[in-house]
């Protein structure tokens, strides 16, 4: 698609602006008097900031230990205050912040690599070399990052910075050209794309950031703005390949910010460059819903949809998917966007290191604050073939809502070989009210340990910390042929419902020949799920069922026998009732990772159900 597009193009590649020429001058005096103000308090907390340097022990501790937090809380905190002081400088224009300015550009093009230590590697899924080869750039997503921040920078402040002297800019040149411009095209890194290869979100990360430096800056050499177009398409091409038609993020929400919106970007810039000339992919169906995904895995305020690696709280919209929105032409979007910005605690972005999504806000600001928003958000009910993800709400028909109580039902089929994966084919998370009911954890901070063999000895990857059953004391398995099948779904006004058989996830130790999960959602009343099974074999069996909740459950009865049936409280939200049970525990989880604290404040909980093998049947009902 792109990269046929590139071939058509014979016309002179031009510069990236950053904004229109006729505002040039003028545009960051145009800009609301409160939005500038903020820019230039964030600026002036950065005056006089330390740029500290990184010493090779840090970067050692990954190769180490596995601990990735001592290097990496520097090396972003160093950039973060880079994006404070150039945004400010701009608005200001008096030049308070060069000198900070000049700090941070060399402190930066001091650094011995731009890599992160977990991605310094050569070939992908191979052990990371214990310190960099300066010799030999390694271009990583935050490689490419630093790139596109000192592009922006030079971009922006060339002629401030050339009146101080001439070998600032000369300097942060000559480290883009050796350190992104050559590696680029002289390397073959995994994430550029090659035959059947998979790829992932770092492909358009690392190439929309590409483009931004090899168009921000002037040529170093001749033709390479020729080559870094023609070889970015065919990057583009090669994501587009891994993504399913129906624009399902496979990486969840936060990498949508990733992934969707950076190939909105990546077109942004190519049109940019060419006048225009990819414009018409806007309306091609597969870009128009990839674009859409993030509206339709939004649950309410906070809460996304999640799944792998993704956590449930994944960010406030904005800016980047309102324009995405304007591009396809999807008002709707553009609403959900713009009321999302309204909400964001931290509007201008400060925990950002790229510099263009910066400016882009700030561009953008005057028009998302104009946008109406008085109608209301409009959302659907959805499934993603491609990564086997069903969403049904209560809110996507309100005339059929009996009572103010608002269900959200998600589930998740397809398999477990999902990028970011975990062992998750079958589980169910359901929301009330807009708060998390039945959840789906998320993932711990990242460690050596995270992308290793050793993946699955991570708790929160695994099948028996998701809503799932746990057979003969077998959990899920990691794999493409770990996977639902006979997949059935109906999504209609008054009810929604899919059914799927999650044996296959399991290896055959468990001895489940089928186990059919069906779960309705039944609009403005309850939400079912029926769990049938069978096994291969006669004899004594076992299957436990886990639930994970954030409020705390309470037993609401003891259980009823002969019906085996047994309900709970979960906290003050609601209730659900289990039949085919003969025994529950609860167990209480406290949450003392930081990355778990951004979606759990207090501790969570795992509701354990021994099921009724001889019933060879469960049923499950929410209010």
């Amino acid at each position: 698609m792109f990269f046929e597009k590139a071939t058509k193009f014979h016309n002179t590649l031009k510069s990236l602006t950053l904004f229109p020429s006729s505002l040039e001058k003028t545009i960051w005096e145009t800009l609301p008097t409160e939005w500038k103000n903020s820019l230039i308090q964030a600026g002036q907390k950065r005056l006089g900031w330390k740029f500290s340097p990184i010493p090779a022990t840090l970067f050692m501790d990954f190769g180490r230990n596995g601990n990735r937090v001592r290097l990496e809380t520097i090396y972003f905190e160093k950039r973060y205050v880079l994006a404070d002081l150039v945004l400010a400088e701009c608005i200001e224009g008096n030049g308070r912040f060069l000198d900070d300015i000049v700090n941070g550009i060399f402190s930066i093009c001091e650094e011995s690599a731009w890599q992160l230590p977990a991605h310094n590697t050569y070939i992908r899924d191979t052990p990371q070399e214990l310190l960099p080869d300066i010799t030999r750039p390694i271009l990583d997503l935050f490689a490419c990052e630093t790139g596109a921040i000192l592009a922006v920078t030079y971009a922006l402040l060339k002629d401030s910075l050339d009146r101080i002297h001439p070998f600032i800019c000369s300097n942060l040149l000559d480290c883009l050209k050796h350190r992104i411009l050559l590696p680029y095209l002289k390397e073959h890194f995994w994430w550029m794309g090659q035959g059947e290869e998979p790829m992932c979100n770092w492909t358009v990360w690392c190439t929309q950031n590409i483009l931004l430096t090899a168009f921000l800056i002037p040529e170093p050499f001749p033709s390479v703005r020729q080559q870094v177009f023609h070889k970015a398409c065919q990057s583009i091409d090669y994501f587009l390949k891994d993504y399913g038609e129906d624009g399902c993020c496979e990486e969840g929400a936060q990498y949508y910010r990733h992934a969707g919106l950076c190939l909105f970007n990546s077109l942004e810039i190519l049109n940019n460059i060419t006048n225009d000339f990819f414009s018409d992919l806007y309306k091609n169906s597969k870009i128009i819903q990839i674009a859409e995904y993030i509206l339709n895995v939004h649950i309410d305020d906070i809460y996304y949809v999640n799944y792998a690696d993704c956590s449930p709280v994944a960010g406030f919209s904005g800016v980047r998917e309102f324009l995405f929105g304007k591009r396809i032409g999807n008002r709707n979007m553009m609403n959900f966007a713009a009321k999302d910005f309204r909400k964001n605690p931290d509007p201008l972005l400060s925990k950002e290191i790229n510099l263009f999504y910066r400016v882009q806000n700030t561009l953008t600001y005057s028009e998302i604050m104009a946008f109406d928003t008085s109608c209301p958000v409009l959302y659907q009910d959805i499934f993603y073939p491609s990564v086997g993800v069903f969403i049904a709400r209560d809110n996507s028909n309100p005339a059929l809502i009996k009572n103010p109580t608002q269900y959200y039902l998600a589930m998740k089929a397809g398999d477990n070989n999902d990028s970011h994966n975990h062992n998750d084919t079958g589980s169910f998370t359901i929301y009330k009210n807009g708060l998390p009911f039945f959840i789906d954890i998320g993932v711990e901070t990242y460690t050596k340990k995270t992308f290793s063999p050793q993946r699955y000895e991570l708790w929160a990857m695994q099948s028996q910390y998701h809503n799932l059953p746990t057979i003969n004391q077998i959990q899920q398995k990691a794999g493409a042929s770990y996977r639902a099948v006979h997949t059935n779904y109906q999504l209609g006004e008054k009810i929604c419902s899919i059914c799927m058989d999650i044996a296959p996830a399991y290896p055959k130790e468990a001895k489940i020949a089928s186990y059919i999960r069906n779960a309705t959602l039944i609009k403005g009343e309850k939400i079912c799920i029926t769990d049938q099974f069978q096994f291969t074999e006669e004899g004594e069996h076992q299957i436990f069922l886990s639930f994970l909740t954030y409020e705390k459950p309470t037993l609401l009865d003891n259980l009823v026998l002969p019906t085996k049936k047994i309900c709970l409280s979960i906290g003050l939200l609601g209730s659900f009732t289990l039949l085919g049970i003969t025994s529950i525990q609860i167990e209480e989880i406290p949450i003392t990772d930081e990355r778990l604290k951004t979606a759990w404040k207090h501790e969570i909980y795992r509701i354990i159900a021994t099921a009724d093998c001889q019933a060879k049947k469960v049923e499950i009902e929410f209010l």
